[in-house]
């Protein structure tokens, strides 16, 4: 808020601070957020509703297939079913017409194939035309989804999925075509469109479920996270499609249906974000470690957004009003809200009631510079501060920050190392509890630190790992837990830096920011019609469905990178580390920093969906009228909820491989983030603000006290909202961190770690010196040779050449032992 320093009477003063302190006007404000930029109502999780979910896997284009799949199945249905409809077939029927589905599948006829493909989807999406209401539709849906999955469908649905990979006849024949469209995936749409149903659908825990649908789950999810399929994991089929689409040689492959159906089995197979804190509950008890301070997804949805730092433009116009006699008296503008540089920013997020009722900066001291705009004014001396309320007022403050500060003991060794200098004139090393010779309130404050030191899963795993690696024969084999983590890295290991490279190729082609080149892949194969629009309303229609389509493969994606990086995380730190490597060495942290350089506020409010056209809306109620008004107005929602997601996201992952290391958070300094960082505060929700301000955070050290200085509102709620260190100096740059040194030494020591590691747990074949020696002549002699056929033959000839006529001279032997 403004500290008003020209005001009538002091009395005034202390008036106005109070109704702010007692929160009045502040409490309104925040449950009614300003018009402009109001508080974001957006819940984060592993996925958005079911129905939104279902409908983000058709195109608009798709719409026409809708129809064609009800068609086949009843002309195929009403061929075997006389004068009856699924609904009131027995179970036993269903079934065994289901079973005549499945050997109508391995008919060697492609299109009879493709008919009978479209009738089983017809069925996943939940016999629509027999269904009056949306929820009749997923409650069949659902019905029938664990129905085929029951007689063996998705099995069966995979062998075809691996025919069309390994068609090359259709690959060969996409390549040379000028331009792909929707009718050269259509086998592949099909067949990934039930595996995804299946997949999502058997995911999604529903409250009623029976016994049976609850021990299907648990066998499908093991299913598909086992190495089940040609010995590996079903994900690795669908990262194979994902390069093979990269190199450009399947342009043809249906890349959105492919992403979708690889982030759903990932999130089925490893688990979403509540599953993953129970397992780190569960690791850190199976470690002996304490309890976690705080359950960080609570902390999170508690939080509340603030205000964002104001623009220039924003200041010009507040100024202008109180000109025109708004006030009878002249506020003093703090320097602190110029955190833009001086920018023009298009979206003036900020009311200036906002900035006076937010009680954060009531008693910041240091935000009470002169606006250079402001300098002609004559500052009076400030009044006397208000006299101290009384303790009964203190109700309406937080209590305390979110969260409880963390120290390593790397930070305790340090702490201990410069004090044991200044006061004794010599170290000892790592020890951290010895305290001789040191005074008072060094001993008060290591007790402090002690209290909050926090020893994280991964320092216990890279603990471990160097142990192994340096008494490999003391420590023994390690035994490794098979969980689903683990097959899946095990899996991808060989083509990691592939499968990495090519995400990051679909997520720069999916970015709004990215420019249409020649060379670049084409993401919209299975979104383009075979006839392009000849009418504006086709056109727009088509404009928004190309970007929906490409805003769903930035959800996928930024989702899909985010687990892999959690997962491998608590499975092991290395293998976190491998793939954050492979990341960072893929340009990933530019590439985010450019995606955020656009008008973010514009990219999270985009209304790029036709509500009429969304499954299962269109196959229930009658079609509307569609216009180029109802198509400019889109929906009524305040946000589109996979752009702000994926936005968090992307923040998660930037966090992550930046998190600790100086190198890559250079990286950031270099590409100047800072003001992209900054324009992304406008967005009022909590949790993207949480993550922009960690990455602020970790490079303030290194952007200089001026920077520093002209952003106090930024730093405030940094404070206010990041877990603090104790000893992380990061507001002032004092720190022995923020001294440039050899970071490409870091990098090279933590890529020698990996490779030990890969190689130590994963590299059977190596031919180490610790591999035991059998010494036993009679065991040697006894062991089973086996020979070629040929050597039998000429055995005799070999016996004289290399044996009888080689001389043997004893002596020389005698003497060299």
């Amino acid at each position: 808020m403004e500290v008003p320093l020209l005001n009538d009477s002091n009395s005034n003063r202390q008036k106005s601070l109070a109704q702010e302190r007692d929160g009045f006007s502040h409490q309104q404000k925040d449950s009614e957020g300003s018009m402009e930029s109001p508080n974001l109502e957006f819940e984060y999780g592993d996925t958005d509703s079911f129905t939104a979910e279902l409908s983000e896997l058709y195109s608009y284009t798709e719409e026409p297939e809708f129809s064609l799949n009800r068609d086949y199945f009843e002309e195929d249905f009403k061929n075997h079913v006389k004068g009856r409809r699924w609904m009131e077939l027995s179970i036993e029927e269903q079934r065994a017409y289901v079973m005549r589905l499945l050997d109508a599948l391995e008919v060697t006829d492609r299109d009879k194939r493709l008919k009978v493909a479209r009738a089983i989807l017809y069925l996943a999406q939940g016999v629509f035309d027999e269904c009056d209401t949306e929820t009749d539709v997923l409650y069949w849906s659902r019905h029938n989804v664990f129905l085929l999955y029951d007689m063996g469908i998705f099995t069966a649905l995979l062998e075809l999925l691996s025919m069309e990979i390994d068609n090359n006849q259709a690959c060969s024949s996409a390549v040379r075509k000028p331009a792909i469209s929707l009718a050269d995936s259509t086998e592949l749409r099909v067949l990934l469109s039930i595996m995804y149903l299946m997949v999502e659908t058997i995911r999604v825990e529903m409250e009623g479920d029976s016994p049976e649908r609850k021990a299907a789950r648990e066998a499908f999810k093991t299913e598909l996270g086992s190495p089940l399929y040609n010995g590996e994991p079903f994900a690795l089929l669908l990262f194979t499609m994902v390069t093979k689409f990269c190199s450009m040689n399947a342009p043809h492959f249906p890349m959105k249906k492919v992403l979708l159906l690889l982030w759903k089995t990932i999130l089925f197979t490893l688990g979403g974000f509540e599953e993953l804190q129970e397992m780190k509950v569960g690791m850190r008890e199976q470690l002996n470690l304490p309890p976690l301070p705080e359950d960080s997804i609570k902390v999170v949805r508690n939080m509340r957004a603030a205000s964002p730092p104001a623009s220039a433009m924003e200041l010009i116009e507040q100024q202008q009003q109180q000109k025109r006699g708004r006030r009878s008296r002249r506020p003093l503008v703090k320097q602190d809200s110029l955190d833009t540089y001086n920018e023009r920013d298009p979206f003036k997020n900020d009311d200036a009631r906002d900035e006076e009722d937010d009680p954060e900066d009531v008693d910041s001291g240091i935000e009470g510079e002169v606006d250079p705009l402001d300098r002609d004014v004559i500052i009076q001396p400030p009044p006397p501060p208000p006299p101290l309320r009384p303790p009964t007022e203190r109700v309406s403050f937080p209590k305390g920050l979110p969260w409880a500060p963390k120290v390593r003991e790397k930070d305790i060794e340090h702490f201990l190392e410069t004090s044991r200098n200044k006061f004794i004139g010599f170290t000892l090393g790592n020890d951290i509890d010895t305290l001789v010779g040191l005074p008072r309130p060094i001993h008060e404050s290591v007790k402090t630190l002690k209290q909050h030191k926090y020893v994280s899963i991964a320092e216990v795993q890279i603990k471990r790992e160097e142990e192994l690696q340096q008494c490999p024969m003391t420590m023994g084999e390690e035994e490794v837990e098979e969980t689903p983590a683990e097959i899946l890295y095990l899996g991808m290991l060989p083509s990691l830096s592939q499968y990495v490279i090519a995400l990051l190729k679909l997520l720069l082609a999916a970015a709004p920011t990215s420019k249409a080149k020649t060379d670049s892949i084409n993401i919209l194969a299975d979104v383009l019609p075979e006839e392009m629009p000849i009418t504006v309303l086709q056109s727009m229609k088509l404009g928004i469905d190309v970007n929906r389509h490409k805003e769903i493969i930035v959800k996928a994606i930024s989702a899909l990178l985010l687990l892999l990086l959690k997962h491998f995380k608590l499975n092991h730190i290395y293998q976190f580390e491998y793939v954050a490597q492979h990341l960072v060495f893929a340009n990933c942290i530019p590439l985010i920093l450019k995606f955020f350089n656009q008008n973010i506020m514009s990219y999270i409010s985009a209304k790029n969906s036709i509500c009429a056209l969304d499954f299962p809306h269109c196959v229930v109620h009658e079609m509307p009228e569609l216009t180029a008004e109802s198509l400019e107005a889109g929906d009524s929602n305040q946000f589109c909820w996979r752009n702000l997601f994926s936005c968090i996201n992307l923040l998660r992952i930037l966090n992550k491989i930046t998190k600790w290391k100086h190198s890559r958070t250079m990286m950031l300094v270099v590409f100047k983030s800072a003001p992209i960082l900054k324009r992304a505060l406008k967005v009022k929700q909590a949790m993207m603000q949480l993550y922009v301000l960690k990455l602020l955070k970790i490079q303030t050290k290194y952007l200089g006290r001026q920077w520093r200085k002209s952003n106090m509102k930024t730093m405030s709620a940094i404070y206010q909202k990041v877990r603090h260190r104790l000893n992380d100096d990061w507001a002032y740059g004092n720190d022995i961190d923020a001294r440039p040194w050899d970071f490409q030494a870091e990098e090279c020591a933590l890529r020698e770690s990996i490779e030990k590691f890969n190689t130590r747990r994963y590299d059977k074949n190596q031919n180490s010196e610790f591999t035991p020696v059998d010494n036993c002549l009679q065991s040697v002699l006894g062991q089973r040779v086996d020979l070629p056929e040929d050597f039998h033959y000429s055995y005799e000839m070999w016996l004289e050449r290399e044996v009888f006529s080689q001389p043997i001279q004893w002596e020389g032997l005698l003497q060299a032992q």
